[in-house]
C-alpha cells in the first residue's frame, strides 16, 4: 500500500528553513525523476560491493578501536550507544573517499554535479535533515547483527518522511515508502568477518588474558584458529594497549612453529606466495597459522574470507 499523499503528481511542500521560502513541487515518480536516474546510473556503474564494504567496515573498526581498546564487536556492552550510532557519521568522509567524490554543498557531495545527501545508519531507519528534505540521499543501512550492509538510492520527499521530528528537525522514512520509491543500489551484502567473533568464552580469557605475554596469547590464537585469515586488524586488537604489537606478532611465529602451525604474514613476499600455494589469500596485510595444504572449510574458495554465522556477540572478559 503506498503512503497516504505520497502518489506521484501530488503536491509536496519541504519543511521551513532558515532564510530559505519552502518550495512547493510536484511529485515525480522515480522512473521519471531525471536527475535521480542519472545519479543512480553513475553509482550503479561503480563496484559498490567493493567500495562501500571497504567503507563501513573501516569505519566500524575506527569506532571500535580495537587497537587501543581490545573491542571488536559493535554489538558488545562495551561499546555505547553513541558510539553505535556515529558510525553514520563516520561513514560519509569514507564513502567519499571511496566513491572519489568530494564534500560539496549544499548538500554533503555532488554526483554528476547534482548534490547528494549521504545518509548512514545501524538501524531500520535514516535521520533526515531538513535541507535533505525532497534531495537525493544515499541511503547505506549497517546490519550490525548479522554483518552486512545495503544501499539504496531515494528522492527524500517531504511527503514520503514521517511527520513526528526530533529537535533537530530531522524525520525518518515513512516505512511504506521506501520499497516503493527507493531504487536499489546494492542488496544486502556481507561485511570482511571478524575471526575473534569465532573464539569460545574460554578461548577468549585465554587470548584477552591480563599479564599474560602478548607473544604467548598470539600462539594461543593461532592454535584456537587453524587455518583461518586472520586480518592485521585482529592482531592489533589482541595486542591492544601495547607497543609495536606486529613484533610480537613475527615473535610467535616460532613459538607457533613448534606446535605444528606455519604462521604466514601477509606483508612477506615469501610468506604470501605459500599462503597462495595453500589456497589462502593475505591481501590486506593478514596472517594465517597454516597446518594442512587442504583448504580449510570455513574459508570461501574464492577469496579466502571466512563464512561464519554471525551469532550472540562475545566480548573479551574485563
Amino acid at each position: 500500500m503506498r503512503p497516504p499523499a505520497a502518489e506521484p503528481g501530488v503536491l509536496c511542500t519541504p519543511d521551513p528553513r532558515r532564510g530559505l521560502e519552502p518550495l512547493p513541487h510536484t511529485l515525480d515518480d522515480p522512473t521519471n525523476d531525471h536527475e535521480l536516474q542519472v545519479v543512480w546510473a553513475w553509482l550503479a556503474s561503480r563496484p559498490l560491493a567493493t567500495h562501500l564494504t571497504n567503507a563501513v567496515d573501516d569505519a566500524v573498526k575506527y569506532v571500535l578501536d580495537g587497537a587501543r581498546t581490545g573491542r571488536f564487536d559493535l554489538n558488545s556492552p562495551d561499546v555505547d550507544s553513541d558510539e553505535r550510532s556515529s558510525v553514520g557519521t563516520k561513514l560519509q568522509y569514507r564513502v567519499l573517499h571511496e566513491l572519489s567524490l568530494f564534500k560539496e554543498p549544499p548538500l554533503d557531495t555532488r554526483v554528476v554535479d547534482i548534490p547528494v545527501e549521504l545518509k548512514g545508519t545501524i538501524g531500520r531507519n535514516w535521520m533526515i535533515p531538513t535541507e535533505g528534505q525532497c534531495q537525493i540521499s544515499l541511503l547505506i543501512q549497517v546490519d550490525t547483527d548479522r554483518g552486512r550492509h545495503r544501499a539504496l538510492l531515494m528522492r527524500t520527499h517531504r511527503v514520503w518522511l514521517n511527520n513526528g521530528a526530533n529537535k533537530d528537525g530531522k524525520r525518518t522514512i515513512v516505512a511504506g515508502a521506501l520499497p516503493i520509491f527507493a531504487l536499489p543500489l546494492l542488496d544486502w551484502t556481507p561485511l570482511p568477518a571478524e575471526p575473534l567473533r569465532l573464539l569460545t568464552p574460554d578461548q577468549l580469557r585465554v587470548v584477552f588474558a591480563p599479564r599474560v605475554g602478548q607473544a604467548s596469547r598470539l600462539v594461543s590464537l593461532f592454535s584456537f584458529l587453524p587455518n583461518t585469515v586472520i586480518p592485521r586488524s585482529s592482531i592489533e586488537t589482541v595486542c591492544f594497549g601495547n607497543k609495536d604489537p606486529l613484533r610480537r606478532a613475527r615473535q610467535a611465529k616460532a613459538s607457533a612453529h613448534e606446535s605444528g602451525l606455519e604462521v604466514l604474514v601477509g606483508t612477506w613476499k615469501a610468506d604470501r606466495a605459500r599462503a597462495e600455494e595453500l589456497g589462502f589469500d593475505l591481501s590486506g596485510a593478514a596472517w594465517v597459522a597454516a597446518t594442512t595444504r587442504t583448504r580449510n572449510p570455513a574459508i570461501d574458495a574464492t577469496n579466502g574470507r571466512l563464512l561464519i554465522d554471525w551469532g550472540p556477540a562475545q566480548t573479551p572478559p574485563s
